[in-house]
Order: C-alpha cells, then structure tokens, then sequence
C-alpha cells in the first residue's frame, strides 16, 4: 500500500476525526457485507456439492441419528404410572425427589407382572 497522501490525525479537528470515523463505518460495513456474500456463496456451493456427492466421508450423516433399539423402562411412578425411566440418562425429578426422602430406587422397579411384557421386547 502506497502512501500518496498520508492523514497527519493527531493534527486533525474533533469533528473532522468525527467525520473520519463515520466514513471508515460506512467502508467497513460496504466491505464485511461483500465479504460476508461471497463466503455465503461458498457455503451454499459447499452444502450442494456435499449433498450431490451421496456416500461420501465428508458431512455423511450430518443431522441424521442412528437407529437404536426402543429401550424398554425400568421404573414407574406410583403415583403417576405413565411416568417411567428406562435407567439411563438423568433420573427424572419425580425419582430423584423420591430418593430424597429415602426411599430405594428398588420400589420403583418395573416387575414382569405389572406389564405382560416381561423382557419379551428384547431380542
């Protein structure tokens, strides 16, 4: 970058510094929104290249889940029998506030009577 006319700006008024500052804004703002166009260009070629190319390790099942087996629950609520936990993930907040008080995570378990289903959906 050449300096043909360099800008003395301890030199300068408050409102020409002023003015300066609102000129170099408009500048940034013209030139990040050009940028920002072309790198969404890029992308969207990207994204339609990725989802041309069926098959290929790069992106390959980006947003779609594995298929994992229905995992069949462990513990009911007494209270409220459609509320039941298959003991993984966190423990829902009626089982945790009922260990609060003592009780054992062993009153809550789901007996094969109490179903019909005893293990039958595992195979």
């Amino acid at each position: 970058m050449a300096k043909e006319s360099a800008l003395d700006i301890r030199a300068m008024s408050i409102d020409e510094l002023w003015e300066l500052h609102e000129e170099l804004g408009r500048l940034l703002s013209v030139r990040l929104s050009a940028e920002k166009r072309q790198l969404e260009k890029k992308l969207a070629q990207l994204r339609r290249d990725n989802h041309v190319r069926e098959g290929s390790s790069v992106g390959e099942g980006a947003g779609e889940r594995r298929n994992y087996p229905r995992v069949v629950p462990k513990y009911q609520n007494p209270n409220e029998p459609s509320e039941t936990w298959s003991g993984r993930g966190k423990q829902p907040r009626w089982l945790a506030a009922a260990l609060e008080t003592g009780r054992s995570i062993d009153e809550f378990m789901i007996r094969p009577t109490q179903t019909g289903r005893a293990g039958s959906r595992r195979r």
